[in-house]
């Protein structure tokens, strides 16, 4: 379990680098980054949220940062190798990697200004809907936020409404904005997380919100 510890926070960063704490993932180096992507702005909203892969015989594990501001969303992504992934920033095999390295990590902070969102989506999954009470968490959470860099599309044969038509009408989908997606659930990921989730969609809504009315002068 890696041990560093973020360097001295900012009074309005406190909550922001405390939940980067306590996932325990390379904090520090964590922290440093999305510290500086923040910079003086005040942090409205966040959420930290770690993933776990296995490919083979890896373990990969993936941190997401998220943090929104009076102006801008501030999405953080850190992936750790060990010294023999051929994925590694460094080769196995050269120079570098023989000089007793363990592991390598790559963070990378991107900055999207809250005028580009185009899409909040939250999607819930609940037990026994027919009995559901406001209030009650959802068994599992995705949060999807989209700004038009990256899109899925889905494709399916076209037709033309003729049951006996046999021709080619090509394919027809859809594009979904898709830049990031968090999955959480209450039994992998604990009770916690799925409402941190919920409140840090509440309040990403609220800013892009109040920002497309300030720029419409509602």
């Amino acid at each position: 379990m890696p041990n560093s510890q973020p360097s001295s926070a900012r009074p309005a960063h406190h909550g922001l680098l405390a939940a980067i704490e306590r996932s325990g993932y390379y904090p520090a180096l964590v922290a440093e980054a999305v510290e500086d992507a923040v910079g003086s702005e005040a942090v409205l909203g966040h959420l930290v949220h770690q993933e776990t892969t296995f490919d083979a015989d890896e373990v990969r594990r993936h941190v997401t940062v998220l943090a929104v501001t009076p102006t801008r969303l501030i999405a953080g992504h850190t992936d750790e190798y060990g010294s023999d992934d051929p994925m590694a920033p460094v080769p196995p095999g050269s120079p570098e990697s023989a000089s007793g390295a363990k592991a390598y990590a790559t963070t990378s902070t991107e900055t999207v200004p809250l005028h580009r969102i185009s899409s909040v989506v939250v999607s819930r999954v609940v037990e026994d809907p027919a009995n559901h009470k406001p209030g009650t968490p959802p068994r599992e959470v995705v949060l999807t936020i989209g700004w038009g860099v990256v899109s899925r599309l889905d494709l399916e044969p076209a037709n033309c409404g003729d049951p006996h038509c046999d021709a080619d009408h090509g394919y027809t989908g859809t594009a979904t904005a898709d830049d990031v997606m968090i999955r959480v659930s209450a039994e992998a990921d604990g009770a916690d997380a799925v409402s941190e989730t919920l409140a840090f969609a509440r309040a990403l809504t609220d800013v892009v919100t109040a920002a497309g009315g300030a720029r419409t002068g509602r």
